[in-house]
Protein backbone atom coordinates (compact mmCIF):
# COMPACT_ATOMS: atom_id res chain seq x y z
CA UNK A 1 0.00 0.00 0.00
CA UNK A 2 1.56 3.23 -1.27
CA UNK A 3 0.44 7.11 0.01
CA UNK A 4 2.08 10.41 -0.74
CA UNK A 5 4.34 12.47 1.81
CA UNK A 6 4.35 15.82 2.64
CA UNK A 7 7.07 16.69 -0.34
CA UNK A 8 4.91 14.85 -2.34
CA UNK A 9 7.00 11.91 -2.88
CA UNK A 10 5.42 8.38 -3.13
CA UNK A 11 6.63 6.58 0.04
CA UNK A 12 5.47 2.54 1.08
CA UNK A 13 3.04 2.33 3.94
CA UNK A 14 2.68 -1.01 4.41
CA UNK A 15 3.37 -4.50 2.19
CA UNK A 16 1.84 -8.46 2.69
CA UNK A 17 2.54 -11.47 1.36
CA UNK A 18 -0.52 -13.05 0.12
CA UNK A 19 -0.62 -16.80 -1.22
CA UNK A 20 -4.45 -15.89 -2.57
CA UNK A 21 -5.60 -13.22 -4.24
CA UNK A 22 -9.34 -13.50 -2.52
CA UNK A 23 -11.78 -10.98 -0.67
CA UNK A 24 -10.88 -12.95 2.22
CA UNK A 25 -6.79 -12.53 1.97
CA UNK A 26 -7.53 -8.71 1.18
CA UNK A 27 -9.78 -8.40 4.32
CA UNK A 28 -6.90 -9.54 6.68
CA UNK A 29 -4.20 -7.69 4.93
CA UNK A 30 -6.79 -4.38 5.51
CA UNK A 31 -7.20 -4.97 9.32
CA UNK A 32 -3.76 -5.74 9.12
CA UNK A 33 -2.94 -2.18 7.90
CA UNK A 34 -5.77 -0.63 10.31
CA UNK A 35 -3.90 -1.93 13.65
CA UNK A 36 -0.68 -0.74 12.58
CA UNK A 37 -1.69 2.64 11.01
CA UNK A 38 -2.64 5.53 13.42
CA UNK A 39 -6.09 7.73 12.69
CA UNK A 40 -8.48 5.27 11.33
CA UNK A 41 -9.77 4.24 8.13
CA UNK A 42 -7.87 5.90 5.27
CA UNK A 43 -9.79 8.57 3.54
CA UNK A 44 -9.56 7.35 -0.24
CA UNK A 45 -8.31 4.18 -2.11
CA UNK A 46 -7.32 4.12 -5.67
CA UNK A 47 -7.50 0.28 -7.18
CA UNK A 48 -7.80 -1.22 -10.50
CA UNK A 49 -10.99 -2.93 -10.80
CA UNK A 50 -10.50 -6.19 -9.37
CA UNK A 51 -13.75 -7.83 -8.01
CA UNK A 52 -11.93 -9.62 -4.95
CA UNK A 53 -10.26 -6.03 -3.82
CA UNK A 54 -13.20 -4.01 -4.59
CA UNK A 55 -15.76 -6.39 -1.86
CA UNK A 56 -13.09 -6.50 0.29
CA UNK A 57 -12.53 -2.56 0.62
CA UNK A 58 -16.53 -2.52 1.15
CA UNK A 59 -15.89 -4.46 4.32
CA UNK A 60 -12.94 -3.38 5.88
CA UNK A 61 -13.16 0.10 4.64
CA UNK A 62 -16.79 0.96 5.28
CA UNK A 63 -16.19 4.99 5.18
CA UNK A 64 -13.35 5.02 2.78
CA UNK A 65 -13.93 6.73 -0.48
CA UNK A 66 -13.27 3.61 -2.95
CA UNK A 67 -11.83 5.45 -6.40
CA UNK A 68 -11.41 3.33 -9.19
CA UNK A 69 -8.31 3.99 -11.53
CA UNK A 70 -8.67 6.16 -13.95
CA UNK A 71 -6.17 5.65 -16.23
CA UNK A 72 -7.03 1.82 -16.05
CA UNK A 73 -10.60 2.84 -17.38
CA UNK A 74 -10.09 5.43 -20.31
CA UNK A 75 -7.02 2.78 -21.74
CA UNK A 76 -10.08 0.42 -22.38
CA UNK A 77 -11.28 2.41 -24.80
CA UNK A 78 -9.55 1.44 -27.75
CA UNK A 79 -9.53 -2.10 -26.92
CA UNK A 80 -13.71 -2.26 -25.99
CA UNK A 81 -15.33 0.28 -28.86
CA UNK A 82 -16.03 -0.32 -32.12
CA UNK A 83 -12.46 1.15 -33.94
CA UNK A 84 -14.48 3.15 -36.14
CA UNK A 85 -16.22 4.61 -33.58
CA UNK A 86 -13.06 4.93 -30.94
CA UNK A 87 -11.42 7.06 -33.62
CA UNK A 88 -14.17 9.65 -34.24
CA UNK A 89 -15.72 9.95 -30.98
CA UNK A 90 -12.23 9.45 -28.63
CA UNK A 91 -11.75 13.02 -28.41
CA UNK A 92 -15.39 13.68 -27.38
CA UNK A 93 -15.31 11.25 -24.50
CA UNK A 94 -11.88 12.64 -23.39
CA UNK A 95 -13.47 16.20 -23.14
CA UNK A 96 -16.21 14.98 -21.43
CA UNK A 97 -14.47 13.03 -19.03
CA UNK A 98 -11.89 15.66 -18.20
CA UNK A 99 -12.96 19.31 -19.21
CA UNK A 100 -16.22 18.72 -17.18
CA UNK A 101 -16.53 19.67 -13.75
CA UNK A 102 -20.38 19.57 -13.38
CA UNK A 103 -22.25 16.37 -12.48
CA UNK A 104 -25.74 17.31 -14.09
CA UNK A 105 -22.80 18.29 -17.20
CA UNK A 106 -20.63 15.62 -17.74
CA UNK A 107 -24.33 13.05 -17.82
CA UNK A 108 -25.72 15.37 -20.27
CA UNK A 109 -22.24 15.60 -22.56
CA UNK A 110 -22.11 11.61 -22.03
CA UNK A 111 -25.37 10.55 -23.21
CA UNK A 112 -24.96 12.96 -26.01
CA UNK A 113 -21.73 11.32 -27.49
CA UNK A 114 -23.05 8.08 -27.14
CA UNK A 115 -26.09 8.54 -28.88
CA UNK A 116 -23.73 10.23 -31.55
CA UNK A 117 -21.98 7.12 -31.58
CA UNK A 118 -24.84 4.62 -31.66
CA UNK A 119 -23.43 3.25 -28.69
CA UNK A 120 -26.63 3.59 -26.63
CA UNK A 121 -26.86 -0.09 -25.79
CA UNK A 122 -23.25 -0.66 -25.37
CA UNK A 123 -22.68 -3.04 -22.26
CA UNK A 124 -19.28 -1.31 -21.58
CA UNK A 125 -20.15 1.96 -22.08
CA UNK A 126 -22.87 1.34 -20.11
CA UNK A 127 -21.33 -0.31 -16.77
CA UNK A 128 -18.59 2.60 -16.83
CA UNK A 129 -21.42 4.96 -16.59
CA UNK A 130 -23.30 3.43 -13.70
CA UNK A 131 -20.05 3.39 -11.79
CA UNK A 132 -19.41 7.01 -12.94
CA UNK A 133 -19.45 7.92 -9.12
CA UNK A 134 -16.13 5.99 -8.29
CA UNK A 135 -13.83 7.26 -11.60
CA UNK A 136 -15.00 10.35 -13.39
CA UNK A 137 -12.97 13.53 -11.99
CA UNK A 138 -16.50 15.69 -12.17
CA UNK A 139 -17.86 13.18 -9.09
CA UNK A 140 -15.16 12.12 -7.74
CA UNK A 141 -12.98 15.54 -7.04
CA UNK A 142 -14.74 16.35 -4.59
CA UNK A 143 -12.95 13.82 -1.67
CA UNK A 144 -9.25 14.86 -1.21
CA UNK A 145 -6.66 12.66 -2.95
CA UNK A 146 -3.67 14.18 -2.98
CA UNK A 147 -4.29 14.84 -6.76
CA UNK A 148 -4.23 11.56 -7.45
CA UNK A 149 -6.95 9.82 -9.30
CA UNK A 150 -5.12 6.80 -10.75
CA UNK A 151 -2.94 4.05 -9.44
CA UNK A 152 0.53 4.99 -11.87
CA UNK A 153 2.75 5.63 -8.58
CA UNK A 154 1.77 2.26 -8.28
CA UNK A 155 3.28 0.78 -11.26
CA UNK A 156 5.91 3.71 -10.81
CA UNK A 157 7.00 2.16 -7.37
CA UNK A 158 6.61 -1.25 -9.21
CA UNK A 159 9.96 -0.05 -11.43
CA UNK A 160 11.89 0.93 -8.58
CA UNK A 161 11.63 -1.92 -6.43
CA UNK A 162 12.13 -4.12 -9.76
CA UNK A 163 15.96 -2.26 -9.46
CA UNK A 164 16.37 -4.68 -6.05
CA UNK A 165 14.28 -7.47 -6.05
CA UNK A 166 13.84 -10.48 -8.48
CA UNK A 167 11.78 -13.40 -8.62
CA UNK A 168 14.76 -15.65 -7.84
CA UNK A 169 15.16 -14.18 -4.90
CA UNK A 170 15.15 -16.48 -1.15
CA UNK A 171 12.87 -15.25 1.69
CA UNK A 172 15.04 -13.89 3.75
CA UNK A 173 16.89 -11.94 0.71
CA UNK A 174 13.76 -10.45 -0.47
CA UNK A 175 13.77 -8.80 2.72
CA UNK A 176 17.26 -7.77 2.76
CA UNK A 177 16.62 -6.45 -0.45
CA UNK A 178 13.37 -4.98 -0.06
CA UNK A 179 14.37 -3.20 3.27
CA UNK A 180 17.92 -1.62 1.07
CA UNK A 181 15.34 -0.16 -1.05
CA UNK A 182 13.32 1.40 1.35
CA UNK A 183 16.28 2.81 3.17
CA UNK A 184 17.11 4.64 -0.16
CA UNK A 185 13.51 5.69 -0.65
CA UNK A 186 13.94 7.38 2.81
CA UNK A 187 16.97 8.66 1.91
CA UNK A 188 15.33 10.89 -0.53
CA UNK A 189 12.52 12.04 2.16
CA UNK A 190 15.48 13.06 4.04
CA UNK A 191 17.63 14.96 1.54
CA UNK A 192 14.07 16.81 0.54
CA UNK A 193 13.71 17.73 4.82
CA UNK A 194 16.90 18.93 4.97
CA UNK A 195 16.67 21.12 1.88
CA UNK A 196 13.18 21.84 3.29
CA UNK A 197 14.94 22.88 7.06
CA UNK A 198 18.22 24.60 5.95
CA UNK A 199 16.65 26.87 2.59
CA UNK A 200 13.44 29.03 1.31
CA UNK A 201 12.28 28.44 -2.16
CA UNK A 202 12.97 32.13 -4.40
CA UNK A 203 9.66 33.60 -5.74
CA UNK A 204 9.14 34.18 -9.36
CA UNK A 205 6.46 36.56 -8.09
CA UNK A 206 7.69 39.34 -5.26
CA UNK A 207 3.92 39.02 -3.62
CA UNK A 208 3.73 38.85 0.25
CA UNK A 209 1.43 35.72 -0.43
CA UNK A 210 3.90 34.09 -2.58
CA UNK A 211 6.22 34.85 0.05
CA UNK A 212 4.29 33.79 2.86
CA UNK A 213 3.98 30.25 1.36
CA UNK A 214 7.21 29.94 0.63
CA UNK A 215 8.19 29.69 4.51
CA UNK A 216 5.12 27.68 5.02
CA UNK A 217 5.07 24.54 2.45
CA UNK A 218 7.83 22.41 1.23
CA UNK A 219 9.57 23.00 -1.68
CA UNK A 220 7.60 20.95 -4.05
CA UNK A 221 3.93 21.80 -3.01
CA UNK A 222 5.22 25.86 -3.07
CA UNK A 223 6.14 25.13 -6.75
CA UNK A 224 2.58 24.10 -7.46
CA UNK A 225 1.25 27.01 -5.31
CA UNK A 226 2.90 29.25 -7.42
CA UNK A 227 1.98 28.02 -10.51
CA UNK A 228 -1.59 28.41 -9.66
CA UNK A 229 -0.27 32.43 -8.96
CA UNK A 230 1.40 32.62 -11.87
CA UNK A 231 -2.02 31.57 -13.61
CA UNK A 232 -4.25 33.46 -12.02
CA UNK A 233 -3.09 36.23 -13.28
CA UNK A 234 -4.37 35.32 -16.75
CA UNK A 235 -7.83 34.75 -15.28
CA UNK A 236 -10.96 37.47 -16.31
CA UNK A 237 -13.97 37.53 -13.47
CA UNK A 238 -17.03 38.43 -14.70
CA UNK A 239 -20.29 38.73 -11.85
CA UNK A 240 -22.63 36.40 -12.31
CA UNK A 241 -25.33 37.20 -9.39
CA UNK A 242 -25.19 38.06 -6.06
CA UNK A 243 -28.03 38.35 -3.25
CA UNK A 244 -27.67 38.56 0.57
CA UNK A 245 -25.84 35.04 1.41
CA UNK A 246 -23.40 34.97 -1.51
CA UNK A 247 -21.38 36.33 -4.38
CA UNK A 248 -20.75 34.26 -7.30
CA UNK A 249 -18.81 34.86 -9.74
CA UNK A 250 -17.73 33.45 -13.48
CA UNK A 251 -13.61 32.74 -13.88
CA UNK A 252 -12.77 32.62 -17.28
CA UNK A 253 -9.28 31.82 -19.09
CA UNK A 254 -7.99 30.74 -22.58
CA UNK A 255 -6.55 27.19 -23.15
CA UNK A 256 -5.57 25.78 -25.70
CA UNK A 257 -7.03 27.75 -27.63
CA UNK A 258 -10.60 27.29 -26.06
CA UNK A 259 -12.00 29.00 -23.31
CA UNK A 260 -12.54 27.64 -19.95
CA UNK A 261 -15.47 29.31 -17.89
CA UNK A 262 -15.36 28.33 -13.46
CA UNK A 263 -17.72 29.41 -11.22
CA UNK A 264 -16.14 30.76 -7.79
CA UNK A 265 -18.61 30.94 -4.70
CA UNK A 266 -18.40 33.11 -1.67
CA UNK A 267 -20.69 32.63 1.49
CA UNK A 268 -20.37 35.84 3.39
CA UNK A 269 -21.95 34.26 6.52
CA UNK A 270 -18.98 31.90 7.04
CA UNK A 271 -16.36 33.74 4.80
CA UNK A 272 -15.57 30.70 2.80
CA UNK A 273 -15.12 30.66 -1.17
CA UNK A 274 -15.38 27.58 -3.33
CA UNK A 275 -14.84 27.23 -6.86
CA UNK A 276 -16.12 24.57 -9.09
CA UNK A 277 -13.01 22.55 -10.04
CA UNK A 278 -12.73 21.40 -6.52
CA UNK A 279 -8.75 22.01 -7.31
CA UNK A 280 -8.73 22.71 -3.10
CA UNK A 281 -10.78 19.71 -2.41
CA UNK A 282 -8.34 17.37 -4.45
CA UNK A 283 -5.77 18.53 -4.48
CA UNK A 284 -5.19 20.56 -0.94
CA UNK A 285 -3.96 23.56 -3.14
CA UNK A 286 -5.92 26.50 -3.86
CA UNK A 287 -7.08 26.93 -7.33
CA UNK A 288 -5.95 30.15 -9.96
CA UNK A 289 -9.86 30.80 -9.99
CA UNK A 290 -9.76 31.44 -6.25
CA UNK A 291 -6.61 33.16 -5.89
CA UNK A 292 -7.80 35.63 -9.11
CA UNK A 293 -10.75 37.04 -6.45
CA UNK A 294 -8.15 36.83 -3.66
CA UNK A 295 -6.16 39.36 -5.90
CA UNK A 296 -9.32 41.57 -6.81
CA UNK A 297 -10.18 42.08 -3.33
CA UNK A 298 -6.29 42.92 -2.62
CA UNK A 299 -6.25 39.73 -0.04
CA UNK A 300 -1.73 39.78 0.20
CA UNK A 301 -1.83 36.86 2.61
CA UNK A 302 -3.49 33.58 2.65
CA UNK A 303 -6.03 32.84 5.07
CA UNK A 304 -5.13 29.75 7.73
CA UNK A 305 -8.65 28.07 5.90
CA UNK A 306 -6.96 27.68 2.86
CA UNK A 307 -3.23 26.33 4.30
CA UNK A 308 -2.88 22.55 4.40
CA UNK A 309 -0.70 20.87 7.56
CA UNK A 310 -0.56 18.06 5.25
CA UNK A 311 1.73 19.77 2.73
CA UNK A 312 3.50 22.07 5.39
CA UNK A 313 7.23 21.81 6.37
CA UNK A 314 6.25 20.88 9.97
CA UNK A 315 3.87 18.44 8.36
CA UNK A 316 5.29 15.65 10.33
CA UNK A 317 6.04 17.46 13.40
CA UNK A 318 2.94 16.06 15.72
CA UNK A 319 2.94 13.02 17.69
CA UNK A 320 1.65 9.61 16.59
CA UNK A 321 0.35 6.90 18.89
CA UNK A 322 -0.63 3.97 18.87
CA UNK A 323 -3.95 1.71 19.27
CA UNK A 324 -3.19 2.40 23.11
CA UNK A 325 -2.54 5.82 22.92
CA UNK A 326 1.13 5.05 23.20
CA UNK A 327 3.51 7.78 21.38
CA UNK A 328 5.60 5.88 18.68
CA UNK A 329 8.52 7.50 18.41
CA UNK A 330 11.01 7.73 14.72
CA UNK A 331 13.98 5.27 14.98
CA UNK A 332 16.25 8.06 14.68
CA UNK A 333 16.67 11.40 15.69
CA UNK A 334 16.88 14.29 12.71
CA UNK A 335 20.12 15.18 13.77
CA UNK A 336 21.85 11.20 12.85
CA UNK A 337 18.98 11.36 10.07
CA UNK A 338 20.70 14.08 8.17
CA UNK A 339 24.15 12.85 8.90
CA UNK A 340 23.32 9.35 7.25
CA UNK A 341 21.44 11.05 4.54
CA UNK A 342 25.01 13.23 3.86
CA UNK A 343 27.47 10.32 4.12
CA UNK A 344 25.21 8.08 2.01
CA UNK A 345 24.90 10.43 -0.70
CA UNK A 346 28.64 11.70 -0.94
CA UNK A 347 29.59 7.62 -0.84
CA UNK A 348 27.27 7.46 -3.50
CA UNK A 349 29.05 9.81 -5.88
CA UNK A 350 32.68 8.15 -4.95
CA UNK A 351 31.37 4.79 -5.78
CA UNK A 352 30.40 6.62 -9.34
CA UNK A 353 33.25 8.25 -9.97
CA UNK A 354 35.38 5.06 -9.09
CA UNK A 355 33.58 3.07 -11.50
CA UNK A 356 34.85 4.70 -14.70
CA UNK A 357 37.92 2.50 -14.33
CA UNK A 358 39.56 -0.53 -13.20
CA UNK A 359 42.66 1.75 -11.14
CA UNK A 360 39.75 3.79 -9.53
CA UNK A 361 37.67 0.57 -8.24
CA UNK A 362 40.53 -0.92 -6.91
CA UNK A 363 42.10 1.76 -5.17
CA UNK A 364 38.41 2.74 -3.55
CA UNK A 365 37.97 -0.97 -2.65
CA UNK A 366 41.49 -1.21 -0.78
CA UNK A 367 40.90 2.10 0.76
CA UNK A 368 37.54 1.11 2.35
CA UNK A 369 38.77 -2.43 3.46
CA UNK A 370 41.53 -0.25 5.44
CA UNK A 371 38.99 1.88 6.61
CA UNK A 372 36.75 -1.08 7.98
CA UNK A 373 39.98 -2.82 9.53
CA UNK A 374 40.87 0.10 11.14
CA UNK A 375 37.27 1.01 12.93
CA UNK A 376 37.66 -3.08 13.65
CA UNK A 377 40.43 -2.23 15.45
CA UNK A 378 39.45 0.58 17.34
CA UNK A 379 36.36 -1.33 18.43
CA UNK A 380 38.78 -4.26 19.98
CA UNK A 381 41.42 -1.84 21.21
CA UNK A 382 38.15 0.25 22.85
CA UNK A 383 36.83 -2.68 23.93
CA UNK A 384 40.17 -4.13 25.54
CA UNK A 385 41.34 -0.80 27.23
CA UNK A 386 37.43 -0.95 28.90
CA UNK A 387 37.85 -4.37 30.41
CA UNK A 388 41.23 -3.68 31.67
CA UNK A 389 40.01 -0.59 33.23
CA UNK A 390 37.05 -2.78 35.21
CA UNK A 391 39.71 -5.26 35.80
CA UNK A 392 41.94 -3.17 37.77
CA UNK A 393 42.49 -4.12 41.14
CA UNK A 394 43.08 -2.30 44.49
CA UNK A 395 44.82 -3.59 47.45
CA UNK A 396 42.59 -2.80 50.86
CA UNK A 397 45.68 -3.82 52.91
CA UNK A 398 48.09 -1.22 51.36
CA UNK A 399 46.45 0.59 48.86
CA UNK A 400 48.37 -0.80 46.56
CA UNK A 401 47.01 -1.02 42.43
CA UNK A 402 47.94 -3.80 40.52
CA UNK A 403 46.64 -6.97 42.59
CA UNK A 404 44.34 -7.35 45.73
CA UNK A 405 44.87 -8.47 49.27
CA UNK A 406 45.26 -12.24 49.02
CA UNK A 407 48.44 -11.53 46.28
CA UNK A 408 49.88 -8.89 48.39
CA UNK A 409 53.40 -9.48 48.93
CA UNK A 410 53.79 -8.05 52.14
CA UNK A 411 50.82 -10.99 52.95
CA UNK A 412 52.92 -13.65 51.00
CA UNK A 413 55.99 -12.87 52.74
CA UNK A 414 54.29 -13.77 56.50
CA UNK A 415 55.06 -16.61 57.32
Amino acid sequence: MLGVNNHGQTIVLACAFLSKETTESFIWMFEEFKKVMPGGEPKMIITDQDAAMTRAISIAFPTTFHRLCIWHITSKFSVKLPHSAYKEYWREFQKAIWDIDNKDEFDAKWNIVVTKAGLTDHPWLSSMFDLRESWVPAYARHFFAAGMSSSQRAEGSHGFFKQYISRRNSLMNFIIRFERALSHQRQKELVADHVDAFEVAQCILPMPMNKQMATLYTRTMFQKFEQELIQSTACFLELKTEDASKVVFNVSERKNWETRVAEVVYVKDSDHTSCSCKRFEFVGIICKHILALFRRDQIEYMPDKYILKRWKKTAKSGLVSDANGNEIKDSAGPGLLIKWSTMSRLASDVVEDALMSEEGCELLSETLKSLQCKERSKRVTGAKEKAMKRGIRHCRERGHIGHDRRQCPRNLNTP
